[in-house]
């Protein structure tokens, strides 16, 4: 994807139209006026209004800058969010195309960015494992406009890490799991300056105490991981930590799940791809921020070694937790990672997981939830109001600590009373958090994995959710 002043070669030419209460209106470049009239004017009678996810393709006349020209609805507002969709669904349905032109009289540069951002992401589908009837994405964007270069360069780097997050969440668990994850780190690093990578083993990570991480593997042949991977400008501004979690197939363990949906748990990895890949787009822009993805990789499977219900387990901070339910092991291995984090100081911990069911049952698919402290929370939600990745705060209700007390050890894994999940999954993590009020904990379980059908810019499966905030978060962060 790259910004020229003219369309040369398109196959296909993208246009906004935007629904008016004078009717529906074009937002086109390289129409003359009387061409856009006369397009208008037809409007009505093909049902064309331009709401929100709309998407019509006519026929190029002679003049016109391709032989498809495709009206992609932006709704009411003409907004980042509303051309960020609105492109991402067209270039989704240019797939098998091999060159489409953008072309929206927008000027600003946040806009441009939005509409090149949407324009990318949209153009994406995972079809390594296809023989046949794959349809590839739109090989090559041109974002018209003039002037506008370093947004549309910058859109590009997003897009691509990602992609690149997508990429990770949908790859079968028989082959993405712990130690090729570490294989995959080193590639995509390879070439960023200022990037480095160190990996815990097994063996590391058991004598240095992080009992969660371990245990959550001991059920595989997979052996875990902990994969850092830092970026550390020579001019740094302050620094952020993520940690993603990185289960590469959720069983259930012991608490075997339902089968139905299982195969969805090969994307319980994606909080650890979303967090690699914040950092790698940081570096690739040169953001003045350090930045920091703490991986906590593990296969959570059963048999005869795995964790058992009731067992006690000690974390790096030398806490402990009763395992009540292996499922909810998410939490037990980010329990180390939030652990090791603090040691660093950061000014900002972010944790970013697919952690529970609870999440998607009170907020839906779309919509993230955004738990912790208020200097770490205010910064996510500046953020998610630049990027349109949207986040709802919920409290911890006091009455619900109690609930995650346990006879036996300082906490248990899941809260006796099962209302409250999503909270109660946060209110654990809280106290491996440290106490300098700087942590957010980020609940994606639902839009980072999109089981129904692609909408907007966003693709089936894994969508990469969060990663655009949290590299707009170490942006912000003292600018």
């Amino acid at each position: 994807m790259y910004a020229a002043a003219d369309p040369s070669g398109a196959d296909a030419a993208i246009f906004g139209v935007q629904s008016t209460e004078s009717g529906p209106k074009i937002l086109a470049t390289g129409l003359s006026d009387e061409r856009k009239a006369a397009i208008e004017a037809l409007l009505p009678a093909m049902g064309v209004s331009g709401s929100a996810g709309s998407i019509t393709a006519i026929p190029g006349a002679e003049g016109d800058p391709a032989k498809v020209l495709m009206l992609t609805g932006v709704g009411k507002e003409l907004n980042a969010e509303a051309v960020r969709r609105a492109t991402g669904v067209a270039t989704r349905t240019a797939a098998g195309t091999a060159k489409v032109a953008v072309m929206m009289p927008i000027d600003d540069p946040e806009l441009i960015q939005a509409v090149a951002e949407g324009a990318s992401l949209g153009a994406y589908s995972f079809n390594r494992y296809k023989t046949q009837g794959a349809r590839d994405p739109v090989s090559e964007i041109v974002i018209v406009t003039q002037g506008n270069e370093d947004a549309v360069n910058k859109a590009a780097v997003l897009a691509k890490h990602v992609k690149a997050a997508r990429d990770l969440a949908n790859i079968p668990g028989a082959d993405l799991y712990p130690e090729t994850m570490v294989d995959r780190v080193n590639e995509a690093v390879a070439g960023l300056n200022g990037v480095q990578v160190e990996v815990w083993d097994e063996k590391r990570m058991e004598a240095e105490g992080m009992g969660g991480i371990v245990a959550v593997g001991k059920g595989s042949t997979r052996p875990p991981r902990l994969i850092k991977v830092t970026y550390n400008p020579a001019e740094s501004r302050g620094h952020v930590s993520i940690v993603g979690k990185g289960i590469t197939f959720d069983t259930g363990g012991i608490s075997l799940k339902p089968s139905a949906g299982m195969w969805e748990m090969k994307g319980d990895m994606s909080g650890s791809a979303t967090a690699l890949h914040a950092v790698l787009a940081a570096a690739e822009l040169g953001i003045p921020t350090r930045m920091t993805a703490w991986m906590c990789m593990a296969e959570n499977m059963p048999d005869g070694g795995a964790m058992r219900n009731g067992d006690v387990l000690k974390f790096y901070n030398g806490k402990t937790a009763e395992v009540w339910n292996t499922d909810a092991e998410g939490r037990l291995v980010l329990a180390d990672g939030l652990s090791i984090a603090t040691t660093e100081n950061p000014d900002l911990l972010i944790d970013v997981a697919t952690l529970t069911g609870a999440q998607v049952a009170a907020l839906g698919s779309r919509t993230a939830g955004l738990m912790g402290d208020k200097k770490a929370v205010d910064a996510v939600q500046a953020a998610s109001t630049a990027t349109g990745e949207p986040f709802h705060f919920m409290p911890f209700p006091e009455e619900m600590f109690a609930d995650m007390v346990s006879n036996t050890a300082d906490y248990r894994n899941i809260g006796a009373v099962s209302n409250g999940g999503m909270q109660k999954g946060g209110i654990f993590l809280s106290h491996f958090a440290g106490d300098a009020g700087n942590w957010a904990h980020l609940d994606v379980a639902g839009p980072a994995l999109n089981s129904g059908g692609p909408w907007g810019f966003t693709s089936a499966e894994g969508t990469g959710f969060a990663m655009r905030t949290l590299v707009k978060v170490a942006e912000q962060l003292n600018a």
